[in-house]
């Protein structure tokens, strides 16, 4: 008998029938009893609900029951009957119940009870049994498909940037070295220093930061692309909205200015939150009812307003007026922090913000810098509960500009050759930005920790599973 998945059993009813055998295979997440039945409640991961499967005590054997404990792994073949009890229109009568895996009900760690976010970080490998991680789970997958869903359907190419590299796009250095080098001897050059030249690629490389520059490279030959791939960061911040290692989405758009750049960030984040109230609305409802109430309504009303648009001189005015205590004081020219940038969506405007045209000196070399030659056509999109989710500019075209950004900086001119090339030979107008999934996945979710939106969070100090 060929086995169905329990998201088909309660989705499909009528086209599999009542009356007809069905057959699956799922784990145990409840198990209770009476004189004359036992009743198990399967879950398959397939979907947010369980599946009861009635059996009754006089047609099995006693000892295979007691091994039905909750977490075991079971294969079950019976009849698909409608439900009298509550909670569910359908359930199956066993006729046939093998057990797949056993599970010690002294040792297993998840029982049915309220576990901590904090317990659940211990045991990362069992954590995606739980209903808030089979939740979040299928919600991430689901943003996936919806990422290359939207690109695609809007003749974006999507590109394979390295992992490995040899450049630092931010400029701020904090990456993670790549070696093969014997690290208690490496071999040194008459300096003194290690000779990267011995190295597996001949030169000191490390895991990409961003795939922005090789992005950029191939927009000036594809027009719009994007990139979809992990990154890495190796910053010592042990927050709840920071992770050493992440995954991001990066398109860039030969042709379009800073406007373009924000007309795109705004209807592509729509459509994903469009999507997930489409086709995860169960689990979306979950997550509303047993972690954050006010979950679906924050959704929707993403894509009932028009976000905010402001410059930085004006988000900068609106905090210094707003009497606020913030712990980072407010200034011009100073980088806005977690707390600012969530008292203008939360409190000021109660709604997203795009914030542009921000000092140059707190912004990347590569963006486009505005008439006034003190700020630059950058924008930051702003969450309720998240912050900054979106981070993109109008890219600097000018080669001579550029050179001089990076002079200024102290970069390596000479690991940035190729990326010059595009400014050298057909340079055009671009713009780009960066969302970071995690990111995305706490506002979809509702979650507060970022380490609670993927499977195996790395962090400092931390590197399970």
């Amino acid at each position: 008998m060929k086995k169905i998945r329990i998201y088909n059993i309660l989705k499909e009813t009528d086209k599999i029938g009542i009356g007809n055998p069905v057959s699956i295979h799922a784990w145990v997440r409840t198990r209770r009893a009476n004189n004359a039945v036992a009743f198990i409640a399967l879950n398959d991961g397939s979907c947010i609900d369980n599946l009861q499967v009635v059996a009754d005590l006089n047609h099995f054997d006693e000892n295979l029951l007691k091994k039905v404990t909750t977490g075991a792994c079971i294969a079950v073949s019976g009849k698909l009957v409608k439900s009298l009890g509550k909670g569910q229109h359908v359930e199956i009568q066993a006729e046939n119940i093998q057990i797949v895996g056993e599970a010690d009900p002294e040792k297993y760690p998840l029982q049915k009870k309220g576990h901590s976010m904090e317990f659940l970080r211990e045991i990362l490998h069992l954590r995606p049994r739980t209903n808030y991680f089979s939740c979040v789970l299928r919600l991430r997958h689901a943003m996936s498909v919806a990422i290359h869903t939207y690109f695609n359907e809007n003749r974006f190419v999507y590109i394979h940037t390295p992992i490995i590299t040899g450049a630092d796009c931010e400029g701020a250095g904090e990456m993670f070295q790549v070696t093969t080098l014997d690290m208690n001897n490496p071999p040194r050059n008459e300096e003194g220093c290690i000779d990267y030249h011995q190295d597996f690629f001949g030169k000191f490389t490390s895991l990409t930061v961003s795939g922005q520059l090789n992005g950029e490279m191939c927009a000036m030959a594809l027009g719009n692309i994007y990139t979809f791939g992990p990154t890495f960061r190796a910053e010592n911040s042990n927050t709840p909205r920071h992770l050493a290692e992440f995954w991001m989405i990066e398109p860039e758009m030969a042709f379009y200015d800073i406007q373009d750049n924000m007309d795109l960030a705004e209807d592509f984040i729509k459509y994903l939150v469009r999507y997930a109230l489409t086709y995860n609305r169960d689990d979306l409802q979950f997550l509303n009812d047993m972690f954050d109430k006010a979950l679906i309504q924050r959704l929707e009303s993403v894509l009932t307003d028009s976000f905010v648009r402001i410059t930085y001189t004006e988000a900068i005015d609106i905090l210094i007026q707003s009497k606020q205590k913030f712990e980072f004081p407010v200034s011009w020219g100073v980088d806005l922090q977690s707390e600012h940038e969530r008292y203008l969506v939360e409190k000021h405007f109660m709604k997203p913000v795009i914030i542009t045209d921000y000092p140059k000196t707190i912004k990347a070399f590569y963006m486009r810098l505005n008439e006034d030659g003190k700020t630059v056509r950058g924008m930051d999109i702003l969450f309720p509960k998240i912050g900054e989710i979106i981070g993109g500019s109008e890219r600097e075209s000018d080669l001579q500009k550029l050179e001089s950004f990076i002079e200024e900086r102290h970069m390596d001119k000479e690991i940035l050759r190729y990326y010059l090339d595009t400014r050298r030979f057909g340079t055009a107008p671009h713009s780009g930005f960066g969302l970071g999934f995690e990111r995305l996945m706490l506002f979809i979710t509702g979650m507060n920790n970022i380490r609670d939106v993927i499977p195996f969070p790395r962090t400092p100090q931390n590197a399970e599973c």
